[in-house]
This record gives structure tokens, sequence and C-alpha cells, in this order.
């Protein structure tokens, strides 16, 4: 199966920056997308940015010139730059792959969250 591993939220004021990794390991055969989903509490999950892999990239309105995406096709790592943070960005921020297993089909995997605060 498939699994991810996300590191590098925390604590930051605002105007900071923080930079967000995902690790995809496992029988994997390929990777379509790669993205960055967030929820804040007793909001939905929403799309934050994702990028395909020919990378082609898309952002939510909110976050478009603050945030990259980018990909270490090697490494199967997706990463995500935050910089001027604002305080509505707080959240957990779970990864989204579209991977194909090695024993399986195509779907979606998520990875466990990490939170992101941002103080004002």
């Amino acid at each position: 199966q498939v699994q991810l591993v996300e590191s590098g939220g925390g604590l930051v004021q605002a105007g900071g920056s923080l930079r967000l990794s995902c690790a995809a390991s496992g029988s994997i055969l390929s990777i379509n997308h790669m993205g960055w989903y967030r929820q804040a509490p007793g909001k939905q999950r929403d799309l934050v940015a994702k990028i395909t892999d020919s990378g082609s990239t898309n952002y939510a309105d909110s976050v478009k010139g603050r945030f990259t995406i980018s990909r270490d096709h090697a490494k199967k790592t997706v990463y995500l730059q935050m910089d001027s943070l604002k305080p509505e960005d707080t959240a957990v921020y779970y990864c989204n792959v579209e991977a194909l297993p090695i024993s399986g089909t195509t779907r979606r995997y998520w990875g466990q969250g990490t939170q992101v605060t941002v103080s004002s």
C-alpha cells in the first residue's frame, strides 16, 4: 500500500513562512497528482494547492501569490512553501496523493495531517 508522512507544521507569527513536506512510500507504481488540503475547526476540508505529474499547478484563490507547491519525482515528495502567512491560514493541513500501488488500482491517499497555527 501507500503511506504518506507529513512534516513541517508549527506555530508562526503573521507574515512568517513555513514549508510543509509530504513523502510517499510503499509499493507504488506511479503517482499522478499530489496536493494539499486544509481544514479549520468547524469548516470543511478545502483544496489549497495541487500539482500534476507534468508539473501543472492550481491554487485556491486565497493563497495565490503566497503559497508555492512543488514536487520531487525521485523522492516521491510534495512540498508547500507558505509565505506571508495570515491568521486565517490556521488549519490542519493534509497531504493528498493519487497513486497506483503495485497490488491495486489508482486511488487517493491522505496523510495524517499537520497543524499550522498563525498568530496575529
